[in-house]
């Protein structure tokens, strides 16, 4: 029996457009005062790298927020309701280490190519013209791969819970994130981001203490601990100890572990996207700023998944779950639906609406990164190098701002194919590192 969704399209629309909307007009105020009393132009130059003066704390907002997919969110919840307690840490210990790591390849980048664009400019530097184009088809797959991921994992929770088509959530979400994107170009992401960041964490900690403190059917850790020993008994888990939720002895986790790690050393090192923000820091603050944003990056998916997906596996017996009596099908858990899931079981409308403003700051904040980098790339790779080596400024900002709407348009058009064909976002997620 199909279940209705908690809000209405019409708040789908309201918060996907309006907030999108919200977010370009503040954009374009900054834009207004930067160039009215700061004398702020917006060259081609500035629009990709932001003058290369970011200081270290906007930074880490930004690379914290970046990392932040939908999938972040989603398929942490998942792990943590399929492995249990294990899920969430082998995600965020998986995916927190190539930060870490590239915060030397920031400083290094800064070292060596003060006045790169993108990573790829070095490689043709160092390498020539085949590594460069090779490089090229690797670092735009990446980017196709991860913002395919966003749309088709927000898209998803979106219309599960007010029913808005998918293929509308698709074509909609990026509609704002471009207009800002184009307005203030990579500054305008890292202002952005810092905003996107500090709504997640405020909407991760509602969930958090409602979970552990006040929510009359959990309210405590130990009635949670209680939930997840009989959900052991009632369903338990193959290839975790004695079939517990509540063991770091899960088979399926390390085997997951081992899948997040190699995949997101790809999606880490070949993303254009973390380069933008090394290249658009100050020299003396990229290394502090990849450091922290690492560290508070751990965080984010740890909390989230130790909080919804453990209380999605404790209410599913309980009449206030969105699925019940039944458990979640399984092509709902891979299509990243346990968060939303729990927040309607913890929250009601309420925990519907949280959710849907805590995906669409993921989406949108990852999104915009993923226009600005393919964006770079197409115009200083391959516009300006192979096309129009004597292209002026004024060309090189219009191309880019073309390949910004270009590239969302084609993406959104290309997770509705996902969508259609019956991929999700944990066949995406997994694709990155193999086969589970």
């Amino acid at each position: 029996m199909a279940v209705s969704p908690p809000l209405s399209q019409s708040v789908g629309y309201g918060i996907v457009l309006g907030l999108g909307f919200l977010f370009a007009l503040g954009m374009m105020t900054t834009t207004w005062v930067l160039k009215r009393y700061n004398n702020e132009v917006q060259t081609s130059e500035m629009f990709s790298t932001a003058g290369r003066t970011v200081k270290s704390g906007l930074v880490a907002s930004a690379v914290v927020s970046s990392w932040t997919w939908a999938a972040t969110l989603l398929q942490s919840s998942g792990v943590a309701y399929r492995y249990g307690v294990s899920g969430p840490f082998w995600y965020a210990s998986g995916a927190t280490v190539q930060i870490l790591l590239f915060a030397t390849l920031a400083i290094e980048l800064k070292r060596r190519a003060p006045n790169a664009h993108t990573f790829l400019e070095v490689i043709r530097a160092r390498y020539g013209l085949y590594a460069h184009l090779v490089f090229i088809v690797f670092g735009l797959m990446t980017n196709i791969l991860v913002t395919a991921m966003l749309l088709t994992g927000g898209s998803a929770v979106v219309t599960s819970l007010t029913g808005m088509p998918t293929a509308a959530a698709c074509f909609l979400l990026p509609v704002g994130v471009v207009m800002y994107t184009i307005m203030g170009g990579i500054r305008a992401t890292f202002y952005t981001d810092y905003v996107h960041t500090v709504m997640i964490i405020v909407i991760i900690f509602i969930f958090a203490f409602t979970a552990y403190t006040t929510n009359a059917n959990l309210g405590s850790p130990g009635k949670v601990y209680d939930l997840l020993k009989q959900a052991a008994i009632d369903h338990p888990v193959d290839g975790n100890s004695e079939g517990s939720y509540l063991t770091m002895r899960s088979k399926q986790g390390a085997i997951f572990f081992v899948i997040n790690i190699v995949g997101n050393f790809g999606t880490v090192f070949m993303d254009n996207g973390y380069y933008n923000k090394a290249i658009a820091a100050s020299p003396v603050h990229a290394l502090p700023g990849y450091v922290m944003g690492g560290l508070s990056w751990f965080a984010i998916p740890f909390l989230a998944a130790t909080t919804m997906g453990l209380s999605c596996l404790a209410l599913e017996t309980n009449p206030v779950f969105p699925t019940y009596p039944s458990r979640m099908p399984d092509a709902d858990v891979t299509a990243g639906l346990v968060l939303p899931n729990a927040a309607v079981a913890l929250l009601g409308k309420g925990g519907a609406a949280a959710t849907l403003l805590l995906i669409f700051m993921a989406v949108t904040s990852a999104s915009s990164a993923e226009y600005i980098a393919v964006s770079s790339i197409f115009t200083y790779d391959i516009y300006q190098t192979y096309w129009n080596p004597r292209a002026s400024g004024k060309m090189l900002i219009n191309m880019a701002h073309s390949f910004v709407v270009l590239y969302a348009f084609l993406l959104a058009a290309f997770s509705t194919g996902l969508y259609y064909a019956g991929i999700s976002i944990g066949y995406l997620y997994l694709m990155m590192g193999g086969k589970l």
